[in-house]
């Protein structure tokens, strides 16, 4: 029996105690201990697969552009479709499942960011489990920027089996990083700093005990109650993505309009939602456009504006075009709606905003 047999066999135990163990406030730490235990055996089955046991590692892409989307979904539900609808990629269309057995590219211009945009082979129930493909299709998610999860109108209950598959390769959708910090220590135990509530110290302790800290101080900076929560911030493979719901083929069910704004809904096949999806893509990667002015009385670069992430600063903006323009940078004046009068001067720490005009003097 090699390792991973044996990390596979191990894993099966651990599910079934879980299943075997009544959940009361009596076994609470318990099963946070065992749901500790099979994250790591997950994780150490992961790094044997990676490295030739099992899948085989990931797809090669190369990365362009300002941000990378994923189209995930199962196989004929109209990714390649949708794919040639938003970019000028010409990915292969049929009627059958699994059309698109690599991955391929394309790139979507809207306003004036470049996005990738990368039409994966479909994923499937045991994706996780390496079926399909399964950890190639995951290993690309994990690199991306935004996943677009995609069914069609007749099995939408995918939207939920995808997303779960998903987190089961170690991807958190829609979710914020748990707000806890852990700090290791030389002694001291496990110290449990939370004033919030929620998991007991004796969960946390437990839990943490598994994950394979002696010492280390853990503070709370928000309300958990969920004991996967905590495991999620005491795993450094877990990876946070924003996400796009997509249900297609609307034109197949009778009718083209929908109440749930979550979900965007529409045909690829007749164009119907594109424009909705593109605008939901651009909120959910959270870019700004920024237009550098050369002089200070003259415009910004509009055709070329400088992509940064929101929350970033000034100082950000600068480390992007040259740190050593930093040294000699005094001053930074800026135009557009975050300002409050045209050239405003301003320190740089202050935040980015979209179709910010700027213009940095010594």
């Amino acid at each position: 029996m090699n390792k991973e047999e044996i990390i596979k066999m191990r894993i099966k135990r651990v599910e079934k105690e879980i299943r075997d163990t009544p959940y009361d406030k009596a076994s609470e730490h318990h099963h946070g201990r065992l749901k500790a235990k099979l994250s790591k055996l997950r994780a150490e089955l992961d790094g044997v697969g990676s490295r030739g046991g099992g899948g085989g590692g990931g797809y090669a892409i190369k990365h362009s552009g300002d941000a990378t989307v994923v189209l995930v979904g199962l196989p004929s539900v109209g990714k390649s479709t949708l794919l040639n609808q938003l970019t000028n990629a010409e990915s292969k269309v049929g009627n059958y499942d699994f059309t698109t057995l690599g991955v391929v590219p394309g790139m979507m211009e809207y306003k004036g960011v470049r996005v990738q945009i990368l039409d994966l082979p479909g994923l499937i129930e045991g994706a996780f489990k390496d079926k399909g493909f399964g950890k190639r299709v995951l290993s690309v998610i994990r690199a991306s920027d935004l996943v677009v999860l995609m069914t069609d109108v007749e099995r939408r209950d995918w939207l939920e089996k995808m997303r779960r598959e998903i987190e089961k390769g170690g991807i958190r959708l829609n979710q914020s990083k748990p707000k806890i910090r852990i700090r290791k220590m030389h002694r001291g135990a496990i110290q449990v700093v939370n004033p919030y509530g929620g998991l007991t110290k004796e969960v946390v302790i437990s839990v943490v005990k598994e994950m394979g800290y002696s010492n280390a101080v853990v503070s709370f900076e928000e309300k958990i109650k969920d004991v996967d929560k905590l495991i999620d911030a005491l795993t450094k493979s877990r990876r946070y993505l924003p996400m796009v719901e997509v249900i297609n083929k609307i034109d197949k069910s009778g009718s083209k309009s929908r109440n749930d704004k979550e979900i965007v809904f529409l045909s690829a096949q007749e164009g119907v939602g594109l424009d909705l999806l593109r605008e939901k893509i651009w909120l959910g990667l959270g870019l700004i456009r920024v237009y550098l002015r050369r002089e200070k009385n003259r415009s910004g670069d509009r055709k070329n504006p400088l992509i940064m992430k929101r929350g970033k600063n000034l100082a950000d903006v600068l480390n992007e075009i040259s740190t050593e323009m930093r040294q000699d940078v005094k001053r930074a004046l800026i135009w557009g709606k975050g300002a409050r009068f045209p050239g405003q001067e301003v320190s740089l720490r202050k935040e980015v905003f979209d179709e910010m005009e700027v213009w940095f003097g010594r």
